[in-house]
This record gives structure tokens, C-alpha cells and sequence, in this order.
């Protein structure tokens, strides 16, 4: 059995949000680990979606269940933004 192409579909949706809200927070925004740290954070706050190719997502995943995906994705990285900015601030 080959699992190597099984991943989190989460994962690129995470890393794009954290990239598209990083500017939104400049202290963060230049620090790849603590932006690391954010994905990380929204990534285990999240339900685990495992698949093999990425276009199954798109293929069995109605238009409304997208939405909501994105709308959790994006809630769970400011949530980590929240967090690791309180958190860096702290111990600034």
C-alpha cells in the first residue's frame, strides 16, 4: 500500500490563509516561525479532512460545504493569529 500522496487537505488551505492574513499583522508577518506556529494552531483546531488528491475535495464537496470549510479555515487562523500575537507580545 502506498500512502505517501494521503495528506490533510487542511493544510494548503491553512498555509494560504496565514499567508493572506500575515500582513494584517506585522509584528508576525516577517517571522516564519511564529507564523508556523499560527498554522499549526488553526491547523489542530480543525477536523482533519485526509485525502489522496487533492481534486477529490473539489469533486465530492458541495458548493455550500466549501464555504463553510473556508469560513472555518479562515475563523481558525485568525483564532491562531489572536493567540500567538498575545503570546509573542508577552514575551516581547
Amino acid at each position: 500500500m502506498n500512502v505517501e500522496s494521503i495528506h490533510n487537505h487542511q493544510e494548503r488551505a491553512v498555509f494560504d490563509m496565514v499567508l493572506a492574513l500575515a500582513p494584517r499583522y506585522p509584528a508576525l508577518a516577517g517571522d516564519d516561525d511564529l507564523l508556523a506556529d499560527v498554522a499549526c494552531i488553526a491547523l489542530n483546531s480543525l477536523r482533519p479532512r485526509y485525502v489522496r488528491h487533492d481534486i477529490d475535495m473539489h469533486f465530492f464537496t458541495s458548493n455550500e460545504e466549501r464555504a463553510r470549510n473556508e469560513a472555518a479555515v479562515r475563523a481558525a487562523v485568525e483564532a491562531a493569529f489572536g493567540r500567538v500575537s498575545r503570546t509573542a507580545g508577552s514575551n516581547a
